[in-house]
């Protein structure tokens, strides 16, 4: 039985606040070897970890990322109350730094580090790319640059080899739309399992393949038997266990 790599989607973002330094330690903490972010820039440049196009759901406040100097951005509060009432109230945004300076202190742990496709909008890809391989020079062996943005991925073929990065990926909603990133020698593909075929195997040139959101034990199996290397979950160490159970590897 072909057992997929799991990947901690947004941190152990289940329990914790998505994007943040707490949710990411509770995931390596709990054996995650590799974690997955967002990063978007800040109206100064600086990139900070966020998924969405507003604040709002997070923060509680309007307006986006790049509409917010760093200094600002770092006084919200990344709390998701929504989810967890006021047990996060205290929680700080995480700055991309905070997670090099994370991963420095645990060199077996492998990051992908998703570039919003609204920052590139925004800010540019030459810009973004370079504000996020300054970011993680000390750590960039240890991470994997991954975004849906063609021009970026294209731009970041050229630059890979100055940055270090340990790969680059690309990522589509839809099955269909993988061939956009045909020739560019990735070394991931992450795909939406919304967007997967029903059946059948799956590869894609030389790329490992992952998928995400997946909570299900059962289907993680089904899709690494398909040809799934890793699996994105919010759920990481719920999901483990889940998948050992099944192949057998419980302890009794």
């Amino acid at each position: 039985m072909s057992l997929p790599e799991l990947i901690a989607h947004r941190g152990y973002a289940v329990r914790f606040p998505e994007n943040t330094l707490v949710g990411i330690l509770a995931a390596v903490s709990a054996g995650a070897r590799y974690v997955e972010v967002d990063v978007q820039l800040s109206a100064d440049g600086v990139p900070v970890l966020f998924h969405d196009a507003d604040l709002l759901r997070i923060c509680g406040v309007p307006g986006a990322v790049h509409e917010w100097d760093f200094a600002a951005l770092m006084r919200l509060r990344a709390a998701e109350a929504g989810r967890f009432g006021d047990r996060f109230a205290d929680n700080p945004l995480t700055s991309l730094a905070q997670l090099a300076e994370l991963l420095a202190r645990h060199p077996g742990v492998t990051a992908f580090i998703e570039a919003k496709t609204g920052s590139v909008g925004h800010f540019g890809e030459q810009a973004v790319l370079e504000a996020i391989s300054r970011t993680l020079a000390p750590v960039a062996a240890q991470c994997v640059l991954i975004s849906f943005s063609l021009p970026l991925l294209q731009g970041a073929v050229t630059y890979q080899g100055s940055a270090g990065w340990h790969a680059l990926g690309g990522v589509v909603d839809r099955w269909e739309d993988r061939n956009e990133f045909a020739g560019l020698g990735l070394g991931w593909l992450f795909c939406d399992v919304n967007g997967l075929p029903g059946e059948g195997p799956l590869a894609f040139e030389t790329a490992r393949l992952a998928v995400y959101e997946v909570d299900d034990a059962r289907q993680a199996l089904g899709l690494a038997a398909r040809g799934v290397a890793a699996i994105e979950t919010f759920a990481l160490p719920e999901l483990r266990e889940g998948i050992e159970r099944l192949a057998g590897l419980a302890d009794e």
